[in-house]
């Protein structure tokens, strides 16, 4: 309790967010991209390599996205579960 009284306001900045978020980010990209290049559907991979060039770009934004979506998203709901607990 005297932890979260003390730490509470750096454990809300944005670069520690960004800490705590980013391995399970990076996890879920990893596996995305592992079954995507596991070669398991053969046509998907001929359709991803072949047949349209933009779509690694595409790719790439979305995996940028989801990387921020769930950093911010699991550090900002990490934080109010503390400070919930904190306040009761």
């Amino acid at each position: 309790m005297d932890y979260w009284a003390k730490n509470r306001l750096l454990k809300k900045r944005v670069l520690h967010q960004v800490y705590a978020g980013l391995p399970l980010a990076m996890v879920l990209i990893v596996a995305i991209f592992a079954n995507l290049f596991s070669g398991w559907y053969s046509r998907a991979e001929m359709v991803f390599f072949r047949e349209n060039s933009s779509l690694v770009i595409v790719l790439l934004v979305a995996a940028l996205s989801i990387v921020v979506f769930v950093v911010i998203f699991s550090a900002r709901h990490r934080w109010e579960q503390n400070e919930q607990h904190y306040r009761e």
